[in-house]
């Protein structure tokens, strides 16, 4: 099948504020799907599964939220955004556009943060379905064993002092996650010290409960960053919206591992077949 080649696009999403979007075009395209990145991972990193998408017949977009991957326009020192920005200005806008110039169902299909913000955004009403890829709180203390002396270590020891020093979370050089923003990181650090994460930090309970879109949850039993516990205190805050949550072990799917990331990259296309795209037509849930 014919490889597709996205359009890049620029996308104010507040003044002075612009994102890049990619539009991966399929003909007679049943439904859109919009691709939300996970925390500071660029959209080029999802390219190929945009790609294959396309190819089985969906508009996909892709974007970088502000100040990461393509929409990096300045010195990251110089940047002010929130994550809360990320919500507000930057998915908005994608929805917004998706939801005015298509007039095929959208779907939020959501990789780890990408499904955190969700409750953040305006007309969340008018999405078909989110699809949920890896996606529970940042909690430290609910994150895996191995994982909760390094957040500690982070989150008080080398997040205060580094911030103010460099300017932003300098994470490509550390190999933690990836650059940040200052704000964005500062907030981050508060709400993974909350034991109800970013709903708790923000007191965005009845916002979060408003949301009524379906959606599906995939998680991993090998994820080495969340827990089951992670992944159902982020889904139950959702606590309106009709869900249907799978929880996938690699013997399951008859591969040695699966984890936060693997899932997105070019040798897993075999589980695009098998476990995502299936997400996009199945039944929605109903609310018991």
């Amino acid at each position: 099948m014919r490889k597709k080649l996205s359009k890049p696009f620029t996308l104010e999403s507040a003044a002075g504020r612009h994102i890049t979007v990619h539009h991966f075009s399929a003909d007679n395209a049943q439904k859109v799907v919009i691709m939300a990145p996970a925390m500071a991972v660029p959209q080029s990193y999802y390219h190929d599964f945009c790609q294959w998408l396309a190819q089985q017949g969906y508009h996909v977009l892709s974007f970088d939220y502000y100040a990461i991957g393509a929409s990096h326009g300045e010195q990251l020192r110089q940047v002010d955004s929130t994550i809360t920005d990320w919500a507000r200005y930057d998915a908005q806008a994608v929805l917004n556009y998706a939801l005015s110039h298509f007039s095929v169902p959208v779907v939020w299909f959501a990789h780890s943060i990408g499904g955190q913000l969700f409750g953040m955004l305006e007309r969340h009403d008018e999405v078909e379905r989110m699809v949920t890829v890896a996606t529970g709180t940042g909690y430290w203390r609910d994150t895996k064993p191995s994982l909760k002396y390094k957040s500690w270590v982070l989150w008080h020891g080398i997040v205060p002092w580094l911030l103010p020093l460099v300017g932003y979370f300098p994470g490509v050089r550390l190999g933690i996650v990836g650059n940040v923003p200052r704000s964005a990181m500062a907030q981050w650090r508060k709400w993974c010290l909350h034991p109800d994460y970013l709903v708790g930090a923000e007191n965005l309970y009845q916002r979060y409960a408003e949301v009524s879109t379906p959606i599906i949850s995939l998680a991993f039993s090998d994820d080495e960053l969340l827990t089951q516990r992670n992944i159902t205190a982020m889904h139950d805050f959702y606590a309106n919206a009709p869900q249907r949550r799978h929880f996938v072990t690699p013997a399951q799917l008859e591969v040695d591992a699966i984890r936060h990331f693997s899932l997105f990259r070019p040798r897993a296309q075999e589980l695009w077949e098998k476990l995502l795209a299936p997400q996009l037509t199945a039944t929605l849930p109903t609310k018991d």
